[in-house]
Order: structure tokens, then sequence, then C-alpha cells
């Protein structure tokens, strides 16, 4: 079963180049799938008395362009598959061409899902419940795979002869940065990434790789490492004892992969 839902990029959602904030359009796949999930009786509100929730644990995003304000986005959205306690949730991204019904597809994205307890902040398996039973598409998005993403060593990347860029940039978690979860918001792993360095064209193709590996809550501190070469922009997040929380890789690429 596929769905789909529609949205005017709005003055707030887009940033000084006048294209829509890379993390606002991460945010906005998060609230379709979230919207697809209670219209199916499985979303938050259905886990709530379980004490349970969805966390996503990773994106991989295609884009030829950021749509700008007044696009019209359609997105359109699928469940790949439910199996070994992770749900595979699947992405078309279109702009409706002015003044026509024609769509055109100007992105792709897949996201993989899990479902947390909350006492214990373990992932549980729920998919034998009958809530998810023929929610299923089926159909598999032809998606390049991600290549992985290697820990950052920022004093040995500004040797590198190719490395445009490499720093470090702290941030404490504060009241804004917390959601529903009683932990930071994934959208705001992909802020302070953009804030510490964002790309330079948000008009070309591009794909995002993002791994969540692991929470953050109020008052922690997370440190971004961000390593810049031609075409490609790696960011690593850690925590105050150097444990990884977050991984991404920025790419440019010529053509969608899906």
């Amino acid at each position: 079963m596929k769905y789909r839902y529609n949205y005017i990029v709005q003055y707030q959602d887009v940033d000084d180049t006048r294209c829509m904030r890379l993390y606002t359009l991460e945010n906005h796949l998060l609230n379709v799938a979230g919207v697809v999930a209670d219209e199916l009786g499985f979303g938050i509100q259905a886990l709530l008395p379980y004490n349970y929730t969805w966390i996503i644990t990773h994106l991989n995003l295609e884009m030829l362009y950021l749509p700008t304000h007044g696009d019209e986005l359609v997105v359109e959205t699928w469940i790949e598959q439910n199996a070994h306690m992770l749900s595979v949730r699947d992405f078309r991204i279109y702009i409706k061409v002015s003044g026509s019904d024609e769509l055109r597809m100007i992105g792709c994205a897949k996201t993989v899902w899990a479902v947390l307890d909350h006492t214990k902040r373990e992932i549980v398996n729920v998919f034998d419940d009958p809530m998810f039973a023929n929610t299923v598409d089926g159909e598999v998005l032809k998606m390049a795979r991600a290549q992985r993403l290697m820990p950052i060593d920022i004093e040995n990347a500004k040797e590198e002869e190719d490395v445009l860029m490499a720093e470090e940039v702290e941030h404490v978690i504060q009241y804004s940065d917390m959601d529903y979860n009683c932990h930071c918001n994934s959208c705001k792993y992909l802020e302070w990434m953009l804030n510490a360095r964002r790309m330079q064209n948000n008009r070309k193709p591009f794909r995002l790789d993002i791994n969540y590996v692991k929470e953050l809550y109020l008052n922690d501190l997370m440190v971004t490492k961000v390593v810049e070469k031609e075409g490609s922009v790696q960011y690593q997040q850690v925590d105050a004892n150097g444990i990884s929380c977050c991984n991404a890789r920025i790419t440019q690429i010529y053509n969608l992969s899906c």
C-alpha cells in the first residue's frame, strides 16, 4: 500500500539560499511516516500503552535539488519490509509542476525504523502483532547502498592533501533539542552538522547517508567532527566520552540511483 501527502514549502522552511533546509526536509519525511503509522493503527499513540515508541536508525536520501518557497511537494511512501526487529520505509519525493497536475520526481529516500522500549531503552520486536498485518507493500526501492562511514580522526585528516577543511564543533543539548521520546530529536543531529559545514550549492544533485547510533539527553555534550573534501562532507558526532552518536556523509552525485 502506498500513500501520498502534499505539502507547500513555507518561508520558514527555507534558508538564505531560498532552498528548503535539509533537516527540515528530513523532518517532513519523518512526519509523513508518523502520519501514515497513525492512520494504519501502529503509530506512537498505539504503542504508548505498551510504553513503546518509534525511533529512526538510518536515513539514505538522494535529491536532484532542494525545493524552494512555494513549491508543492508530494511525498509518496510505503513499507518495504518488516523483519529482524526493523522496519524499512521508502519514499519518493515529487514537485507538482506549476499550473498542472504533472509530478516531477526530484528525490527518493530509504529509512530504517525500530521500536524502542521506553523503560529498558532497548529495541523490541513487535512485528508479529496483528496491528502490522497486511501493512507491507513489498516494493523494494532500488537505491544504491551507502558506503561504510568510518570514524574521523581530525588531526590525521588535517594532514591529508585532499582535505579542504577539518574541524570540531561543540554543542550542549538544550531544551529546544528535546522531543516526545525524552531524548534529542533526530533532525537536530543533522542541523548541527550543517551548522558546522553545509553544502555549498543546494541546486546540485546530492546524497545524504546518516546513521543514528546512540541517544543523547538534556545537558549532554556533543562534539561534531567534520571533514570536507572535493565533492563530499563527512561528519561524526561523539559524546563527552568520545563514543559515537551519529555518522553521516553528504556526497555530490550526478543522477538518482533510485
